[in-house]
């Protein structure tokens, strides 16, 4: 999903909450009061995209779930707060960029498990551990620029495979056409590891292949 969707979405969720702002009353017995309906469901939205972009142990998840619980004013301008400060993230780019970093420390386990797996003489899994970092990492380098990771069919959104990633942000010129050729080559390296092709290739073919992306994932970084 691209950053300007991310955005409209919640536009569409503050509006939500403002809407359920707008059924406050007063109540003589215990004061002002929203509609508990509507707040429901504003909030369980506002959860769901959360949820989705950052998971559900960031603290911008657990301050609408445990802090905007019930069906006061306070409840919903809570939840609306938190998510003006989702849309400044992502405005700013600050989604990415933490996300980045994330993935930079996932990746670094991954490679060390390949080569762990490398060095006591299991290429064929090492082969396709680093084929699946550099898949992701491509993956990455889409959302990084705005680049579209799924094709609708059938009104489904299918993800893209790799070699279509690949071209896609070579064309975007996020890196070199040369690039993109080695990148050819190394998925085609993971392809064979995966479906048991394994006289096709060496372990000095994997040792370079592990090399090759860690150079890659650092030098066009996410």
């Amino acid at each position: 999903m691209k950053v300007d969707d991310l955005v409209k979405r919640v536009d569409q969720l503050i509006t939500m909450g403002q809407e359920v702002l707008a059924t406050r009353r007063h109540m003589d017995w215990g004061g002002d009061f929203i509609d508990s309906g509507l707040m429901g469901g504003f909030r369980s939205a506002s959860l769901s995209f959360i949820e989705r972009i950052y998971g559900s142990n960031h603290p911008h998840f657990s301050e609408v779930k445990e802090g905007a619980e019930g069906s006061r004013p306070s409840d919903a301008e809570k939840c609306i707060a938190v998510l003006r400060a989702v849309r400044s993230e992502i405005e700013g780019g600050w989604l990415f960029s933490i996300k980045g970093l994330i993935t930079a420390e996932v990746f670094a386990d991954f490679i060390e498990m390949a080569e762990h797996l490398l060095d006591t003489g299991y290429k064929d899994p090492a082969a396709v551990m680093c084929g699946g970092v550099l898949e992701e990492h491509l993956r990455q380098l889409c959302l990084k620029h705005k680049i579209e990771t799924v094709t609708l069919r059938d009104g489904k959104e299918i993800p893209k495979k790799a070699d279509t990633l690949n071209a896609d942000l070579a064309r975007a010129e996020v890196y070199t056409k040369l690039d993109q050729k080695m990148i050819v080559g190394w998925l085609d390296l993971r392809n064979k590891a995966a479906h048991g092709q394994y006289d096709e290739y060496t372990a000095d073919q994997v040792k370079n292949l592990l090399s090759s992306v860690v150079e890659f994932t650092a030098r066009v970084s996410v």
